[in-house]
C-alpha cells in the first residue's frame, strides 16, 4: 500500500547566474512499511528533496500526497499541525534542545500536541530502555557523546509512533562502529512499529539493510535497487571485510 507519492514534482534553486535542478519532474511512491534509501552525492539535493516530503519546502510544481493528503495543497500551519502529528524526523546534527533534559527532548513531541505528561513519560522511558540510555532520563544533552545524542533522537522520532520517519544523514557524525549500532537500532525500531523509513545517504553501507533504493542524481530521481545492490556486492568481492 503506497503511504507517500511524489507526482511529477519539480524544485530549482538560482545560485548566482545558475539555475540548480534539485528535482526534474520526480514521480515515485514509497510503501506502507518499507526501509526505502535515497542515495546520491554530497550537495545532489538530497536534504531538499526530504525537507519536501516533509512539507517543510514546498515544490515549484508538483504534489506530495502522504497517506492520501495532498500537503503541498496545505497552509503552512497546516502543514506543521500534519507535520507534527504523522512523522519523525531524525537529523544529521542530532536537533536536541540543550536546555531541555534527555527526557523532556524525547516527550516534546507529545507536549507540542498537549498529551497527558504522565503517559508521555511512561513511552519516553520505554524507549530510552530500548536505546540503551535508561538511566541518562535527567542528563543534558551536552553530557552525552554523538552516538548517544542520536540514539535520543530517534527516542523522540518515535515516541509518538508516526506513520512516516524521515532520516537525514543520521549516521553522518558518527564513526564507524556507533554509525552501525546507531542505524540497526532505528532500523529495528521502524520494523518493530512497521513504520516507513526513507533515509537519504551517501554511504553504501545502508544498501544491504534496504528494501528499495533510490538514487537522485542531476535532478532524477529513480529506483536502482538492483544496479546498486550488484555494485555494492562486487565491491564485497573485491574488498572484502
Amino acid at each position: 500500500m503506497t503511504l507517500v507519492q511524489l507526482k511529477n514534482v519539480t524544485k530549482t534553486f538560482v545560485e548566482g547566474n545558475k539555475q540548480h535542478h534539485v528535482l526534474k519532474g520526480a514521480s515515485t511512491d514509497f510503501f506502507e512499511g518499507e526501509f526505502a534509501v535515497v542515495l546520491g552525492k554530497s550537495g545532489s539535493g538530497k536534504s531538499t528533496m526530504l525537507n519536501l516530503v516533509a512539507g517543510i519546502d514546498e515544490p515549484d510544481s508538483g504534489d506530495v500526497l502522504i497517506a492520501g493528503t495532498n500537503i503541498t495543497a496545505l497552509s503552512e500551519h497546516d502543514r506543521t499541525i500534519f507535520r507534527r502529528d504523522n512523522l519523525g524526523i531524525v537529523f544529521q546534527f542530532f536537533n536536541l534542545i540543550p536546555t531541555l533534559t534527555v527526557l523532556e527532548n524525547i516527550t516534546l513531541p507529545y507536549e507540542l500536541r498537549g498529551t497527558n505528561r504522565r503517559q508521555n513519560d511512561k513511552r519516553a522511558r520505554e524507549l530510552l530502555e530500548r536505546v540503551g540510555l535508561p538511566d541518562r532520563a535527567g542528563t543534558f544533552p551536552d553530557k552525552l557523546s554523538g552516538g548517544e545524542q542520536q540514539r535520543v533522537a530517534i527516542a523522540r522520532a518515535l515516541v509518538h509512533e508516526p506513520r512516516l520517519i524521515l532520516a537525514d544523514e543520521p549516521t553522518g557524525n558518527l564513526d564507524g562502529d556507533t554509525s552501525d549500532t546507531v542505524l540497526k537500532l532505528l532500523l529495528d525500531l521502524t520494523r518493530e512499529l512497521g513504520r516507513t523509513l526513507i533515509m537519504v545517504t551517501h554511504s553504501m553501507e545502508v544498501v544491504p539493510m534496504a528494501d528499495r533504493v533510490f538514487r537522485l542524481q542531476h535532478g532524477v530521481l529513480f529506483d536502482d535497487t538492483e544496479n546498486v545492490r550488484a555494485g555494492y556486492r562486487m565491491r564485497q568481492v573485491v574488498n572484502p571485510a
